[in-house]
């Protein structure tokens, strides 16, 4: 599905390079079907070194770990913050 969305958004936009980032760009076969994609279109993929693709999971967990021991908790009615500032 990501393959199929960024090869209808080339089209769309007539653009000739494309950025995978973040953890998914760490997946040896999407990176893969990426390279595929930039060869039949024509475009240069861009993306990080292995080591710099990092999950952001992993960082909120370890924050909520840090802010439990603090004795931040919060109940089940907590709604979820997409740009809610953590310090």
């Amino acid at each position: 599905m990501l393959i199929f969305n960024v090869e209808k958004a080339i089209k769309e936009y007539k653009t000739d390079k494309i950025v995978l980032a973040g953890g998914v760009s760490r997946n040896s076969y999407i990176r893969n079907e990426f390279d595929k994609l930039a060869e039949s279109q024509k475009i240069k993929v861009y993306y990080p070194e292995p080591i710099l693709c990092t999950d952001n999971a992993a960082m909120i967990a370890a924050q909520g770990y840090y802010d439990y021991l603090a004795g931040k908790t919060a109940d089940l009615h907590l709604n979820a913050v997409p740009n809610l500032k953590l310090m």
